[in-house]
């Protein structure tokens, strides 16, 4: 049996997104867009990102068995869509602690549970957690055999692990003053030298996650954690994903998510819900785009007798907008009912995930190059 309709939850979380959406990142553009750089922007947006965290809105990311409120990865995706819809910018600062907290609600022991997710799920603060995988040189083909993988290393020593290297694109890990996130999965190679990657080894048997917070980087020398510089983040104005530094930064034992060889499959399936999520909010800026683009033709007749929107031509863009956006939406729910409850492998569910966000935002792209034209005629 196949049902295309929400529950009464998913309909109450329909219509709360959108309230706060309206309510809350509709106004957030004003805010930081009198600001001239990436990281001021980020900033201004701060209120926003409380006002989140008090409406349940971080808490909501993980798990009901972890103590949070998400039900489902359907669920995420019509939360996404929503704000997607609105402000996909100050959006992204919200999204992206959820992308941060899925390799440690994946991987967590009891201990670093109690010890770290608390403040996760208090409703209070603005606590921010950044998943730490890309890098400078990219990061496609880290799993290649006998490729240079991943730049950052880490090694132990005693009780500790040193990470050494730099990251890139990493939302949120700077934190709001640039002294790092609340929580931070950074994804290491093991080495115990600091090298180039075995060109006979599985890279996958090097692959560890490390927790580092605000508290690790205290405990360390000046200059052990750095944010180099926050990049301009084309069509994202108010996120933050810095370059930053690790040079010698030391880790408790304590605070090792994945040791070396049980990291990279849950790199790999943050990834995969990850990829999926990315195919909502492909579809909420197809609805944003058709709402404008349809009220623009329906209010101006660019010099005619009629409303452009009862000409043919442009009918026939915003009638290929709308079906990009509900045959997306359609794919994201497929691909992300799959990941929760199968069918298949782990491969077969990623191949669903990747097609969702491969279509959907190649989808969203000529949407909103169609609605130029339309507009533009």
């Amino acid at each position: 049996m196949i049902d295309f309709s929400l529950s009464e939850e998913q309909q109450q979380l329909r219509a709360g997104a959108a309230a706060f959406a309206q309510a809350h990142l509709k106004n957030a553009r004003e805010a930081y867009t009198q600001h001239t750089t990436q990281q001021a922007r980020f900033r201004a947006t701060r209120p926003t990102y409380a006002a989140a965290v008090k409406a349940g809105l971080i808490k909501g990311q993980v798990p009901t068995a972890l103590g949070g409120g998400a039900q489902s990865l359907v669920d995420a995706a019509i939360l996404i869509e929503e704000f997607f819809a609105v402000e996909p910018s100050a959006a992204l600062t919200i999204l992206g602690t959820g992308l941060g907290l899925t390799p440690f609600i994946l991987a967590a022991s009891e201990e670093q549970r109690a010890r770290l997710l608390p403040q996760f799920l208090s409703g209070e603060g603005e606590p921010l957690a950044s998943f730490v995988h890309s890098e400078p040189g990219g990061t496609a083909n880290w799993l290649e055999r006998g490729g240079k993988g991943l730049g950052t290393t880490a090694r132990r020593e005693g009780g500790e692990w040193v990470i050494n290297g730099e990251k890139l694109w990493t939302t949120n890990s700077g934190g709001w003053e640039g002294r790092g996130a609340d929580l931070q999965c950074v994804v290491c190679r093991y080495s115990d030298d600091g090298g180039p990657a075995d060109p006979t080894r599985d890279p996958a048997e090097d692959i560890l996650v490390l927790l580092v917070t605000p508290d690790v980087i205290a405990a360390n020398s000046p200059g052990a954690y750095e944010v180099l510089s926050d990049p301009e983040l084309s069509g994202f104005p108010s996120a933050s994903g810095p370059h930053s530094r690790f040079a010698n930064l030391r880790v408790p034992g304590a605070n090792l998510l994945c040791p070396p060889g049980e990291g990279a499959q849950v790199v790999e399936q943050t990834f995969g819900s990850s990829a999926a999520l990315v195919g909502a909010m492909g579809v909420g800026i197809m609805r944003a785009t058709f709402d404008a683009a349809l009220q623009f033709a329906k209010d101006h007749t660019r010099g005619g007798r009629a409303p452009i929107m009862e000409r043919q031509s442009v009918a026939d863009l915003l009638i290929d907008v709308k079906i990009r956006a509900e045959t997306s939406r359609l794919l994201t729910w497929k691909a992300l009912h799959a990941i929760d409850n199968g069918p298949g492998d782990w491969k077969a569910r990623l191949e669903l995930a990747l097609e969702a966000k491969i279509y959907s935002s190649e989808a969203a792209v000529q949407s909103v190059v169609d609605a130029m034209k339309a507009v533009g005629m």
